[in-house]
């Protein structure tokens, strides 16, 4: 009986000491488990409180864009962006603003000033303002004549014609923080939401384009 006892107490003592390894491990791979899952659900969390800023800043963005709808902006609900909801019409091949026009852009500028300085300013978001120019075609002539062609000089008239009016809120003393970059393009005879036809003259206009700048939200 005895020699049976000497022999089952080592058998014993190896399975237990085996049965606590196991437990051990598996503790220690389920505590890692853990560990992994917790630091998973903390940046997902970060990242959600991220995406949650980033909504109110827009949702607070497109509440201040709204308030541009007046007599001096229209919205385009087709193309998405802000127009001036009153014509500006050039004499041909010049950039200079019709004297009729000057006190109503003025008045736009200062009306789009103070709209955009409800924004909140410490929050670090910068703002781009686009004055985008645009040019018509002379419709007494067929698309294919080169007095309808877009080329560089075409380019360049719109594009003057919309540096014409960022000059006139200078002179006006209009001066826009620092949060809030203005710039003017010309889109020549291109450009998305061109009128067509008829309507053609039209195009002598301005779009107004006000877009957070990228990677500005949730700093």
């Amino acid at each position: 009986m005895k020699e049976s006892k000497d022999f089952f107490w080592p058998s014993y003592v190896d399975l237990m000491t085996a049965l606590f390894l196991t437990m051990l491990v598996l503790f220690v791979l389920s505590f890692k488990r853990f560990k992994d899952k917790e630091v998973s659900l903390q940046v997902a969390n970060k990242q959600l409180n991220v995406q949650l800023q980033e909504k109110r800043k827009l949702d607070e963005i497109k509440a201040a864009l709204k308030r541009l709808e007046s007599d001096y902006f229209i919205y385009n609900q087709r193309y998405k962006r802000y127009e001036l909801n009153f014509p500006v019409t050039f004499a041909p091949q010049s950039a200079v603003l019709p004297a009729d026009a000057q006190t109503p852009l003025v008045k736009a500028g200062r009306f789009l000033l103070s709209q955009m300085k409800a924004l909140e300013t410490n929050d670090n978001v910068q703002y781009l303002i686009v004055v985008e120019g645009r040019a018509a075609k002379d419709m007494r002539y067929p698309a294919s004549d080169p007095r309808n062609l877009d080329g560089p000089a075409v380019r360049q008239l719109s594009y003057s014609r919309a540096l014409a009016v960022i000059r006139l809120w200078e002179q006006a003393g209009l001066r826009f923080p620092s949060n809030l970059e203005v710039v003017a393009a010309g889109s020549g005879f291109r450009g998305v939401g061109r009128y067509v036809g008829a309507q053609e003259g039209l195009n002598k206009r301005f779009i107004i384009q006000v877009q957070p700048k990228i990677g500005s939200i949730g700093k």
